[in-house]
């Protein structure tokens, strides 16, 4: 197959797919970390009619993430480049291509474009983190998990010393305990400390989840991205319980 990767400088992706014999261009506005030459550095609009087979798009979130949607409010601009985004994301997903997946964390796209075929996490896929990723698929069929990594169960900010949720001798099981992966803190947040460098390394594709779609989307022969949709039910709960209905409703 012929594939796009769109808004990826990592090379993560691309080269996962590549894994597999398939012809695969990366594309950013960033060079390529790898040094890789299948790069177009610029607009991937300008190469959307390149008759790609499939495109793995990783849009920008940082005027989509539900998580800073409160500044738009508070910053002069910053409402524009939200509407800005939604549009760009528009134009990906009705790109002349057959297949597609558009991936960010939760979003607005869920409210004002609509909601994900998926949501998935890196732990799914052999990942000792948590990051909920929203998927957007066209003839595509859903990710199937590769290996689940538990987490350690954390309540009143110390570990749990068994797998007990309401076990906590220092509430007395009064709080329900969380489980913490290896990029959070022990009350759930970002480990990642304030840097000029930290949206990119928030922005990485994880190895595993980069593997699980290269493997289980190579194939020419996939299932309508329409159809899939359906089976999404059981998943929506999920986004539920983390953020609150109002995230993908």
């Amino acid at each position: 197959m012929k594939i796009l990767i769109a808004c990826e400088y990592s090379g993560r992706s691309r080269r996962a797919f590549e894994q597999y014999g398939h012809e695969v261009l990366s594309c950013d506005f960033e060079p390529a970390e790898d040094g890789a030459g299948n790069h177009y550095q610029g607009d991937v609009l300008e190469i959307l009619e390149g008759g790609w087979d499939l495109m793995l798009a990783h849009r920008p979130c940082t005027y989509l993430a539900v998580s800073g949607l409160h500044w738009n409010g508070r910053t002069p601009g910053r409402a524009q480049k939200t509407e800005e985004a939604l549009e760009f994301v528009r134009k990906l997903l009705n790109a002349p291509i057959p297949r597609i997946a558009l991936e960010n964390p939760v979003s607005c796209i869920s409210t004002r474009i609509r909601k994900p075929d998926q949501v998935i996490q890196p732990w799914q896929f052999g990942e000792d983190a948590s990051k909920a990723t929203c998927l957007w698929l066209k003839n595509l069929p859903l990710l199937q998990p590769t290996k689940i990594i538990d987490g350690k169960l954390y309540c009143c900010g110390k570990p749990l010393e068994n797998d007990d949720k309401y076990g906590c001798p220092n509430c007395h099981g009064e709080k329900k305990a969380k489980r913490i992966y290896g990029n959070q803190t022990p009350t759930g947040q970002n480990k990642l400390g304030p840097s000029e460098d930290r949206w990119k390394e928030r922005s990485r594709t994880y190895e595993g989840i980069a593997a699980a779609w290269a493997a289980q989307w190579a194939e020419i022969g996939v299932s309508n991205g329409i159809a899939s949709r359906e089976n999404m039910q059981f998943r929506q709960p999920v986004v539920f319980d983390l953020f609150g209905a109002d995230c993908v409703s």
